[in-house]
């Protein structure tokens, strides 16, 4: 009698572990499936009727925003800038991280402490100041101009996690490759940065998607030639109205680049949250 209690109060609490990850699960992904569910729908529909599907299935929507250049390019400024500002943050992170992880200088703790303070500060503190930088030598509407602004908070957020990263490295296999003869870029590419695979893409998300889903700068800074999805979205009004399907339809195609990269380095982000700093 013990056993079959004790069996039986087993399966009520696994019983009730699975209903609340369900309904955790319903209430993070309802969002999504109603964005899904309005960009399949008309405008009618969607203002008049309350539906859980829809009743007038449309693909109009999307394909207002795959023939339209003032919709779809949006989609290319943005990967643009993004990709050129991941690029960038690794490339200055990776070098400043192993400095800081493998060398102790006099004021090492309080600089790293400011760079951290960069990624704290909103990006409205710095907005004006890139605007009429960028406007005197040139740069407004650009892509260069958005990557670089966002490097002030994805640098110091790089930095930041590959630190943790190469502490974990004994500074003991350094010296072994030294003495074999490798010089420090050889050994930087060849070895450490293998070592090290998973704090990379773990940083290289973490880039990503911060500029991916920032507004204030990337609005402030582009006008035509580099305005990115998101400006666009927040500026789609007409005469009569917001278009919601149309909206709909762009904010499902907003998440597709996300959870791509979420695809492709989700073994890198485990072994990121299991070993590194995140």
């Amino acid at each position: 009698m013990a056993a079959q209690s004790a069996a039986r109060g087993t399966g009520l609490r696994l019983n009730g572990k699975a209903v609340v990850m369900t309904l955790y699960l319903v209430f993070l992904l309802l969002p999504i499936y109603w964005l899904l569910n309005m960009s399949l729908k008309t405008n009618s529909e969607i203002l008049n009727v309350f539906s859980l599907w829809p009743r007038d299935l449309t693909f109009a929507n999307y394909r207002t925003i795959l023939t339209d250049p003032s919709w779809y390019m949006g989609y290319v400024n943005s990967l643009i800038y993004v990709v050129m500002n991941t690029v960038i943050s690794l490339t200055v992170a990776l070098p400043a991280a192993y400095a800081f992880s493998r060398y102790s200088f006099m004021g090492d703790k309080h600089l790293f402490f400011w760079l951290l303070t960069n990624r704290m500060a909103p990006p409205a503190v710095f907005a004006l100041p890139f605007f009429q930088l960028y406007s005197s030598v040139g740069l407004f509407d650009t892509h260069i101009a958005v990557a670089l602004a966002h490097c002030l908070f994805n640098v110091p957020l790089a930095v930041w996690i590959l630190e943790g990263f190469m502490r974990g490295v004994p500074k003991e296999i350094d010296e072994t490759a030294y003495i074999d003869g490798y010089g420090f870029g050889r050994f930087f590419i060849r070895i450490f940065m293998p070592l090290i695979a998973s704090g990379i893409g773990v940083a290289a998300f973490f880039c990503f998607m911060f500029s991916w889903v920032e507004l204030l700068l990337s609005r402030t800074l582009t006008s035509v030639n580099a305005k990115p999805i998101a400006a666009t979205m927040t500026r789609t009004v007409s005469a009569s109205g917001l278009d919601w399907g149309v909206l709909a339809a762009a904010g499902v195609l907003t998440i597709v680049p996300g959870a791509l990269v979420i695809y492709f380095v989700r073994n890198y982000i485990a072994k990121g949250f299991a070993l590194g700093r995140v």
